[in-house]
């Protein structure tokens, strides 16, 4: 079990990340008292730093703390992945991003995706079985994925937390800070 005030959470994000879906869920953890990194891949279109979208254009940056190569899943209690169409349709492709989300469903430490993030877990093989939601354009992949998929603000299977758009952020923080507080969940493998 971990307080918030003691957890250690990674955002993994690119270029394109929903700027609402990265930036709340940052603030409003490091405001809580947990340390947050933001970890990317080393390719961005400003060195160290990535850049969010602002639903219609590009928004503002976000300095990186880690490359993804120097992220470790034993350092952290939890992964946030931020939505947005283009960062997690650029990260389903890395292999590396993919592989660092598996870990972390392995684990058994939180996983918390938000709109379009679920598609990594759709890349990590890790949504069959599972109770998720996400936003609603993606759910054919997630069913497809073998996912459950609902339309609720967030859902938690296991200590993965899925939601579906911005307006959902807050309780989609709350839920990461009770998951973290829960401690490691023993999850089966998706069926």
């Amino acid at each position: 079990m971990t307080a918030i005030n003691q957890a250690k959470i990674l955002i993994l994000a690119t270029d394109g990340f929903e700027q609402s879906e990265l930036m709340k869920p940052l603030e409003q953890l490091r405001a809580q008292g947990a340390t947050v990194h933001v970890a990317s891949p080393e390719k961005t279109r400003e060195p160290g730093k990535i850049r969010g979208w602002d639903q219609k254009d590009w928004g503002q940056s976000v300095p990186v703390d880690k490359t993804l190569g120097s992220v470790s899943v034993d350092d952290y209690d939890a992964l946030l992945l931020p939505g947005g169409q283009i960062n997690p349709d650029l990260l389903r492709a890395e292999e590396a991003a993919v592989n660092l989300v598996r870990r972390f469903v392995d684990s058994g430490k939180v996983v918390a995706a938000i709109c379009h993030g679920p598609w990594l877990l759709v890349e990590a093989d890790a949504v069959r079985g599972r109770k998720v939601t996400s936003y609603h354009s993606i759910k054919t992949d997630v069913k497809n994925a073998g996912g459950d998929w609902v339309d609720q603000e967030v859902v938690t299977d296991e200590g993965i937390i899925t939601s579906r758009k911005p307006d959902d952020i807050d309780a989609f923080v709350r839920k990461i800070v009770e998951e973290i507080g829960e401690g490691r969940h023993e999850r089966r493998r998706a069926a």
